[in-house]
């Protein structure tokens, strides 16, 4: 299904909970193409793709209709939007994980305020699919068991971000 307005488009998975033990992804990407590829590789590894969204106004809409367990999120958005702004409000609804998967992860510092991990772009399937179970075993456990793929990077604390700078 495809929402349309203005110059914007959110596509959108049928509402619904997702099926018991299967996790509920948001994907906010800009490009098309690359959000398309994602979402096909998550749904062949039995992810419940909720929505692609292009901004970061259309993903916090997404997650406030779908309230997903998983977020896959680019650090820049359509319309000069950072996907980091996404996160707060959806994590007000609750329990968040999410993975930022983008090429400009050194520009930015991100801590665990932000997320839980990081994966550099470009990255193949079989990253981004380890990469999403280690950030769901974040969601259930609260830790992260190696190994990492390559590109991928859990996010620090606050504290340790400030004594990194």
């Amino acid at each position: 299904m495809s929402i349309v307005s203005g110059s914007s488009s959110i596509r959108t998975a049928p509402q619904g909970r997702a099926r018991q033990g299967v996790f509920k992804v948001l994907i906010a990407e800009d490009d098309l193409m690359i959000a398309d590829v994602a979402e096909m590789i998550l749904v062949e590894r039995g992810y419940e793709v909720c929505g692609i969204a292009r901004t970061v106004d259309e993903a916090i809409a997404l997650g406030n209709s779908h309230r997903p367990d998983l977020a896959l999120i680019d650090l820049r958005l359509a319309d000069g939007g950072l996907g980091a702004d996404i996160v707060a409000p959806l994590r007000a609804l609750g329990r968040l994980g999410v993975l930022y998967a983008t090429g400009n992860a050194s520009q930015v510092v991100l801590t665990q305020a932000d997320g839980d991990a990081s994966l550099a772009k470009p990255y193949r399937a079989d990253e981004l699919v380890r990469s999403l179970e280690i950030v769901s075993e974040i969601f259930r456990t609260g830790s992260a068991t190696p190994p990492f793929p390559r590109g991928f990077k859990l996010l620090p604390s606050e504290a340790a971000a400030r004594t990194e700078s």
